[in-house]
This record gives C-alpha cells, sequence and structure tokens, in this order.
C-alpha cells in the first residue's frame, strides 16, 4: 500500500544488447541453415547431392543470397527505410522482473486519417473528404491507436524516445534527432486536428486559444515570468520542518473501518474537532488528531430520507447523498442526492444538525415559482464552513451559478415544522441563456469563483459578480471534471480524465500592480498552463478505471499561508505532487520537452481497493516534524490517515 517509483527509466540498451546477440545467433544459424554443413558418410551420395548447395546462376542471384546473410559489413551507409523506427514493449508489470524487450528492430509508422475504428479501413483519406474522421497511429502491425490524450504520450529528447500506452506501455526509438523531431512535429499537429476538428496552422491556433492565449498554443514563446514571480514571492520555508525529499521514515499510519458494513460514498474533512463519511447506510463520525482521523463509536443510520438510529430497510426510498457540506462552524451538514442514478443534478437537499444527530430541513430548489435542478454546491468562501453565522453558500447547474440563503426574507431560519418543503432563496446569480455545460466550482478565500465545464474552459467570477467571467481560459480539448483553487487565488487546479491543469492567474496591470484573473482582465501576458501526468507505466498500471479525480491542493484557510502538495485520485492509486517543485520552472520534468511543460515527479500511496477522495486535512494538523498535515484516503470500507514523511510516500 506505499508509493511506488515507475520502472519507466529501465535503461533500453539492455533490450537492444540482448536484440543484437539473439539477432548475430540468428545470423549465424541461418548462414549455416543455406549453405549446409558437412554430412557424415554414412549418407548416400543421393542425399549428399540433394543436400548440398546449388551453384548460384547469376550474379545477382549471389548478391541476393550475401543480402540474406545479413553479413556485418555493409554498403548501405542509411539502412533504414523513411519512416522507421525501432519498437519495444514493457513486459513484467510493476515487478522486479519487468523490463523492456525489443518488439520490433525495425517497423515502420504512420499517421492515418480514417473513419474507421477497425483495421479494415487504413488508407489515408483525402483531406477534408470526410468530417468525422480522425488521425490514428500506425506503427507495423502491433499497434494503431487514436491520437489523444489517452495515449499518455511522454517524449525523451535526448534518447530520441517516445513512450506510450496502447493496449500496453510502448516505446519506439529512432535513427536520427531529425527524424525524431518530425515525428513528435507531426503527432502534435494530428493531437490538435484530432482535439479541435481543425488544421493545425496558426490561423486555427489563434482562433481556439485567442490572441491573449497564443502562449498556450506555442509554449516556447509564452511568457513565464509569473511563474517565477509566484516562486519568489512563496512562504519562507521552516528550517525545523523536514522537506519530503529526505526520506523520513513513516512517523503514524491509522486505518479506520467504515461503521456499520456501509460502503463510504464520500469524504467531508472538518477543520475543527470532527470529520464526517458518508457511506450508502449512514454518517459515520471520526475524529480529527495531528496523525489523522479516528473512530467515535459515532453512526447515525438513514431510514427512507430520515436519520432515526435504525438501520436502512429494503424498501427505502432513500437515495445516498453524493455531496456532503459542512457548515455553521462545523455543526450543520448539507446533503445532496441525485435524482436520477448517474447523474449529479438534485432538485433539492437535507439539512443535517450534527449535534442533534437528525435532519432539520428539507429544502427545494426554485426560481421565479419552478423548481430547478443543481448538479453541485459550495461554501461561499475556503474558509466559510467554520464560520457559525453562515447561512448562505453557492449552488452550480448547467448553465446556472448562483447563491442561496436558508434565511426566508423575514430574516429568519426556515424549518421543517409541517409536511410543506421550505424553499431555498435565490438571493445573488445568473441563469445563461447559452450552453455553458457547467460542470464543478471551487472558491478562493476570499469567495471569488472558479468554475470548470465540459469543453475544458476555466472561469473566474469575481465577489461582485457572476452575470460575467472577468477572465476564461481556453479549454484544452478535455472537460473539467474537478477544480480548486489555492487561498490567495493565484493558482487554479484543474482535473480531467488524463492529465490536471495548474494555471497561475497573476497579470501586471497597466499601472504595473500584481493582480490575479478574479480582479480583471489578464490582457496578453498570460502565462501558458503546467500539466501533471502519469507516466505511460503508471497510468497502464493503474488499471482499467484510470481517470484522475478530484484533484485538490492541500487545506489552508489563512492569508500568509501557502498550499504545499497537490493531490489526485486515480483508481487504486493517490498520486501527491509537491507544489513547490512543480511551479520551480528549472525543474528536470521540464527540460526537453515538447509542447506544454508536463511534471511527472510525484508519490503514489497505492491501496487494494479504489479509492473513494483523498484529501489533506487542515494545515493546523500538521506537527513540528511534518511538513505537511496528515493525508486522508478513503476506500468504500476503510478510510486510512497518512504522514507526508511516511517512507511509504518515497518515490
Amino acid at each position: 500500500m506505499g508509493a511506488h517509483q515507475s520502472r519507466e527509466d529501465l535503461d533500453l540498451s539492455d533490450a537492444e544488447s540482448d536484440s543484437e546477440s539473439q539477432d548475430t545467433n540468428r545470423d549465424e544459424s541461418e548462414s549455416e541453415d543455406t549453405y549446409g554443413t558437412p554430412l557424415s558418410n554414412s549418407h548416400t551420395s543421393d542425399q549428399k547431392q540433394d543436400c548440398l548447395p546449388k551453384t548460384p546462376s547469376s550474379v545477382d542471384e549471389v548478391e541476393s543470397r550475401l543480402k540474406a546473410l545479413k553479413l556485418k559489413y555493409n554498403n548501405n551507409p542509411n539502412p533504414n527505410p523513411t519512416n522507421a523506427v525501432k519498437l519495444f514493449l514493457h513486459v513484467g508489470g510493476h515487478t522486479s522482473k519487468s523490463k523492456w524487450v525489443v518488439s520490433e528492430k525495425l517497423v515502420p509508422y504512420a499517421f492515418v486519417k480514417t473513419s474507421s475504428s477497425t483495421d479494415d479501413e487504413d488508407e489515408d483519406e483525402e483531406e477534408g473528404s470526410n468530417p468525422n474522421s480522425w488521425w490514428v497511429l500506425k506503427i507495423g502491425s502491433k499497434v494503431r491507436a487514436k491520437i489523444d490524450e489517452n495515449l499518455q504520450f511522454k517524449v525523451f529528447k535526448t534518447e530520441r524516445r517516445v513512450d506510450f500506452v496502447a493496449n500496453g506501455v510502448w516505446a519506439i526509438k529512432f535513427f536520427s534527432d531529425g527524424e525524431y523531431a518530425v515525428f513528435t512535429k507531426k503527432y502534435e499537429e494530428c493531437l490538435f486536428e484530432n482535439t479541435y476538428k481543425y488544421e493545425a496552422n496558426d490561423e486555427n491556433k489563434l482562433k481556439v486559444y485567442g490572441k491573449d492565449f497564443i502562449g498556450w498554443a506555442k509554449p516556447e514563446a509564452a511568457d513565464d515570468s509569473m511563474w517565477e514571480d509566484a516562486d519568489e514571492m512563496r512562504t519562507p520555508p521552516n528550517p525545523k520542518v523536514k522537506g519530503v525529499e529526505m526520506g523520513n521514515n513513516l512517523t503514524e499510519e491509522f486505518e479506520e473501518a467504515a461503521a456499520d458494513g456501509g460502503a463510504i460514498q464520500s469524504l467531508a474533512l472538518g477543520a475543527l474537532d470532527n470529520s464526517f463519511l458518508v457511506s450508502d447506510s449512514g454518517i459515520q463520525v471520526v475524529r480529527n488528531y495531528s496523525h489523522g482521523i479516528q473512530g467515535k463509536g459515532i453512526y447515525v443510520n438513514f431510514d427512507d430520507g430520515r436519520f432515526s438510529g435504525r438501520k436502512v430497510t429494503a424498501n427505502s426510498s432513500y437515495s445516498t447523498p453524493r455531496k456532503a457540506l459542512l457548515m455553521k462552524a462545523e455543526t450543520n451538514m448539507l446533503l445532496m442526492s441525485p435524482v436520477n442514478e448517474g447523474k449529479p443534478h438534485s432538485r433539492g437537499l437535507h439539512q443535517f444538525d450534527i449535534e442533534a444527530g437528525k435532519i432539520v430541513s428539507e429544502w427545494r430548489f426554485e426560481k421565479d415559482g419552478a423548481d430547478i435542478s443543481m448538479r453541485d454546491i459550495t461554501n461561499d468562501s475556503k474558509g466559510a464552513q467554520i464560520d457559525p453565522s453562515g447561512s448562505t453558500f453557492l449552488g452550480l447547474d448547467d448553465n446556472r451559478l448562483c447563491r442561496w440563503d436558508m434565511r426566508d426574507r423575514k430574516g429568519l431560519v426556515q424549518d421543517v415544522v409541517n409536511e410543506s418543503t421550505p424553499v431555498l432563496n435565490w438571493t445573488q446569480g445568473h441563469q445563461f441563456s447559452r450552453g455553458t455545460n457547467f460542470q464543478c466550482f471551487a472558491t478562493t478565500g476570499d469567495g471569488s469563483i472558479v468554475v470548470g465545464s465540459l469543453d475544458g474552459k476555466i472561469r473566474l467570477y469575481s465577489i461582485s459578480s457572476m452575470r460575467q467571467a472577468k477572465t476564461a481560459f481556453p479549454g484544452l480539448g478535455s472537460p473539467i471534471t474537478h477544480v480548486d483553487v489555492t487561498y490567495d487565488g493565484k493558482w487554479i487546479l484543474g482535473t480531467t480524465d488524463t492529465y490536471l491543469i495548474l494555471i497561475c492567474s497573476l497579470f501586471t496591470d497597466k499601472d504595473g500592480n500584481t493582480k490575479t484573473g478574479f480582479a480583471g482582465r489578464m490582457g496578453n501576458r498570460i502565462s501558458a498552463p503546467r500539466l501533471l501526468k502519469l507516466t505511460p507505466l503508471d497510468s497502464h498500471r493503474a488499471g482499467a478505471n484510470k481517470k484522475f479525480r478530484n484533484a485538490q491542493f492541500s487545506w489552508v484557510t489563512e492569508n500568509g499561508k501557502q498550499e504545499r502538495h497537490l493531490v489526485a485520485t486515480v483508481g487504486k492509486f493517490s498520486v501527491i505532487w509537491n507544489f513547490q517543485q512543480v511551479k520551480d520552472g528549472s525543474h528536470e520534468c521540464y527540460q526537453n520537452q515538447v509542447g506544454l511543460k508536463s511534471c511527472y515527479c510525484y508519490k503514489i500511496v497505492l491501496k487494494d481497493d479504489s479509492i473513494v477522495d483523498s484529501r489533506f486535512m487542515h494545515e493546523k494538523f500538521a506537527v513540528s516534524d511534518s511538513p505537511e498535515a496528515p493525508l486522508v484516503v478513503a476506500t468504500p470500507l476503510k478510510v486510512s490517515s497518512f504522514s507526508i514523511s511516511s517512507s511509504r510516500l518515497q518515490m
């Protein structure tokens, strides 16, 4: 269940040496077989005659036989055909026996445009002949894959090598720098066209990204000064705190089984005394400690939509909450359940009084007298859940962004005193007429809002208006499924299925003042984002359910405090990045890359079951010998707490 090191760095030269040795032996064997060996005297003269090699009848035949011998001397200075590579396959999984083996010593590759998902149609189509066609990469007869982010391409420029995932983990090596450059350039062009349905030229890149974000299309020309400025403005490190890279031993690890046999569905961490595990049968209360979370022995069961202390019955109509939001100094929790299975939208929510251990209100979402739905809710700001007077929260639907108030218009808190369901007051917001396709949102320390969309766009809204975004970052082609932001609003972290995107929101206005994109239009000095990815080997090892989920910063709720780490969930992995390392432009991951800078330096916590959620506890629970508060990892049947200085987190 600890961290593991990727074995992608195994030297391909070992596989090449084995291959060359086998080929030499095979060549010698073929030479002997072709021209025969002395026969024993027991053979008849007829047998000898039949077995002896025939005399070549022409010079051409002699030449062809010499070529067949594969002799070491070769008069052809360039024996490799056009678009040829050496193909390797990784075998052995993540074991001590894992290694790269040569699959093909010399094999052609091709970028083919097709509209078929099988090998039946492999002929190049004429440009524009089929608007529904896409580019695929073919390497001999063993690799045929659509060009998209699922390939998890990783380049090694100095080795002229590219690794990727396509029903296995593969590597290709090129025979010259020029061939490597031609391949990577063509791959980027095909990826752009498959993603945006436009030919990859400057005009279309301007159309996709906009003139202010051209650095996203041409990262080599992007202004990264803000990354460096932000790095200089970071909180000075505490000399008493040892860094993760120093390899400290495991200090503490606690494991708590899910109570009452319920499968954990979500995790609600508190910044005060308690945290909560929401399962499909009830809520388990756990205690916050500096070493993690442990049970208090308190558990409240669901019963037909209510909490009653009795077990949920087979006839219960209660829908398991998929979202739990703490409020009012963490004495209340809002629970939102989906109307339909498989979709997050809800038409209302339940208010659970934690101290009383029961539902006190059932709320309905309504606007202008009509019921509406919400797909997500969140607190007004990063620290709002610890405010005892808080009565408002934010709501998000596909085309709506709003603030709800649990008080009625006379200033009184509504309560369930009869069968009628109280209505939440829409106090602020906007219903967009066009398809914004909002998916997720988060808030900063001052209440500014970041929203992620289906088209990959990330919008920033100030605390004063939800009608128009101050800044809208273009999408990279993948839907944003989760979004987070630092307390100070300087950094935004978006989650997609195959990568995380880290954006710096800082810019300098016309008066020379440094601001965030929440406060004003950023202009054209916008830094290119950085991507956080798994290596092809780790992506493949993550299994079929290898989508990134719920990437978040570590948790601070005070000005002047700096988030130290990022964590995301992928299948059975909790993946942790050092935030400072990701921001460092001189970091080795960023050298000799193609396209946007991508960071592959992370630590993995591996669990035996798929992970529901991974989150850092509030920074106040960090102890003196650890650089970070404990990491809490929840699976359906148990929740574990890890110290960030744990040996299990070593690379």
